[in-house]
């Protein structure tokens, strides 16, 4: 096929140059070329705050999974599993939730655990009974900042609050499920 002298003229200068990653500088003509619904600053730092928790949540999870020991081990070891899995999956979905609507995820982990809701994990080996109970409180910490912010998020996108809607379905779901290995019947009467 051949060219035209037209086709061959390259851009300007200002269009044509290197876009700087991952310093926050503004981006050029080329860069972020699609439209559409960008998020709010507000809305950016709510989803940021749901992201680091579960992002948390996965950490914490895994140093659970490795350290539980004693009655019921496999059974919880197995179910640590499956949260560290749902988490990992769930912040992913909000991280690419906020990049659709042109705002930026920061999910190093010094920003996490600097503004992480979750209280610090105890380390060392810990009975299945205590991580079923350290576990339950790190499920719903995470579901208390979405509730938390679930309104705003709403008002601002509601399909940003839909995401959030099926996230905590299923934390709740966890957090049923994990603290019900520790509970005891109700007295009937």
């Amino acid at each position: 096929m051949a060219t035209t002298k037209a086709s061959e003229k390259q851009a300007p200068a200002e269009s044509r140059r290197a876009a700087r990653g991952g310093t926050g500088e503004k981006s050029t003509r080329r860069q972020n070329a699609e439209k559409g619904f960008v998020a709010s600053k507000e809305l950016s730092a709510h989803l940021q705050a749901v992201l680091v928790d579960l992002i948390e949540l996965a950490m914490q999870g895994k140093q659970a999974h490795w350290n539980v020991i004693g009655r019921n081990f496999r059974d919880t070891h197995r179910q640590l599993d499956e949260i560290i899995e749902a988490a990992r999956e769930f912040s992913d979905t909000v991280a690419e939730r906020m990049r659709a609507l042109h705002a930026v995820p920061d999910g190093r982990s010094d920003v996490v655990a600097a503004t992480t809701t979750l209280p610090e994990y105890p380390q060392g080996e810990i009975d299945t009974t205590e991580t079923v109970d350290l576990i339950t409180v790190r499920l719903e910490a995470v579901v208390h900042t979405m509730r938390d912010v679930h309104d705003d998020v709403d008002e601002a996108d509601p399909t940003s609050a839909d995401i959030l809607h099926a996230i905590i379905e299923k934390l709740e779901q966890f957090a049923w499920m994990v603290s019900a290995e520790n509970r005891k019947p109700a007295t009937r009467g």
